[in-house]
């Protein structure tokens, strides 16, 4: 969800590729790089997948959500390329729109998922949550200032992320940070950030200058960085800040970045620095709303540019929470529970 803070506008970065994918097809934006698009059934619309070149097939880069419609592209655009059937699949990070079909490639092609550890748990665990919530759950989005109303919406949505996913396998490749992977000829390495989900694998070629940056580097949003009911005491926007910092220096400047949302674009270091700044923003605005007690439902005016309504109220929350847990962490504001189990923030 985009934050409050000003965004880069096109003008601000170079974008190579004027045209987008249509369905069925694939657009290559470095040697043996192909871009190809999946429709996605909710406000982003789309997510940007890759296939890599590869002997003795293609690699595969994230997916879409699971179903027919995401199946029917991806071998129309494999006919469309007149490559060899996939030899491998690369999952950046667990969240349905890019691991949903992970499940339906790997049986269909007969090939193997490789993600990070952590991601790959996660996915499996947040899959199967399709029970109601557990009453702690619910107890954090009352803490958090949910109506009655609220919380009820909230139950009946319990359960979304293990619709839009296939089973994963179960069996995978584990990829680790600074690993180097050869694909096509060439030398691709791991990079990890995290903050946006809790191990984001990116995926950088040095020689073409090209890093597949998942949702980690997006160049019109900031990505979503929530804080949610099963670490409420978590410290994501620090993780995220510091991933940000880490790229700037393992990225050079004029890389081709290619996000799963949007264009692909050159001017890394100056997205980088935008996405520092308009959290470190925020936080500022925040802090200083904070001088009176608030609830995390109350803090929005302060990190959003508009009122995320009923259909992102749980998503803004979790990201107000993430800004909140990081000034206490600072020993900035601190927080208490009221009689009623609501928690309240305010500036030290």
């Amino acid at each position: 969800m985009p934050s409050a803070a000003a965004k880069k506008t096109v003008s601000d970065f170079d974008y190579p590729f004027a045209d987008t994918p249509n369905p069925g097809q694939a657009i290559e934006v470095a040697p043996g790089v192909h871009w190809l698009r999946q429709h996605l059934p909710f406000a982003l619309e789309h997510i940007n997948v890759w296939c890599l070149e590869n002997s003795p097939g293609p690699v595969l880069v994230d997916t879409g959500v699971r179903g027919e419609p995401t199946q029917r592209n991806w071998l129309a655009v494999l006919e469309t390329l007149a490559l060899p059937a996939p030899s491998r699949l690369l999952v950046t990070h667990m969240h349905p729109d890019h691991a949903g079909s992970a499940g339906w490639i790997c049986e269909h092609f007969g090939i193997r998922l490789a993600m990070t550890r952590t991601e790959y748990l996660m996915c499996r665990v947040l899959a199967a949550d399709f029970a109601p919530p557990p009453p702690l759950a619910v107890e954090f989005f009352h803490a958090a200032g949910f109506g009655s109303d609220d919380i009820e919406r909230y139950k009946k949505l319990f359960g979304g992320f293990g619709k839009a996913c296939d089973t994963l396998p179960a069996t995978y490749d584990r990829l680790v940070d600074g690993q180097q992977l050869q694909i096509g000829g060439a030398d691709w390495e791991v990079v990890v950030g995290r903050g946006h989900s809790p191990e984001h694998a990116c995926l950088y070629n040095a020689a073409a200058n090209v890093v597949i940056a998942g949702d980690q580097i997006l160049p019109t949003i900031s990505s979503n960085v929530s804080v949610w009911p099963t670490e409420p005491s978590a410290n994501p926007l620090r993780e995220w800040l510091q991933s940000c910092r880490a790229l700037i220096g393992r990225l050079p400047e004029d890389v081709l970045v290619l996000p799963s949302h949007g264009k692909p674009f050159v001017g890394a270091h100056r997205r980088l620095q935008a996405l520092i700044h308009e959290h470190e923003q925020g936080l500022a605005r925040l802090l200083d709303h904070c001088r009176e007690p608030r609830r995390a439902v109350d803090v929005f005016p302060a990190l959003f540019r508009s009122d995320p309504g009923t259909a992102n109220l749980t998503l803004a929350t979790g990201e107000s929470i993430a800004h909140l847990n990081y000034l206490q962490a600072e020993g900035a504001i601190h927080s208490w529970l009221d009689v009623g189990g609501r928690r309240w923030y305010q500036k030290t």
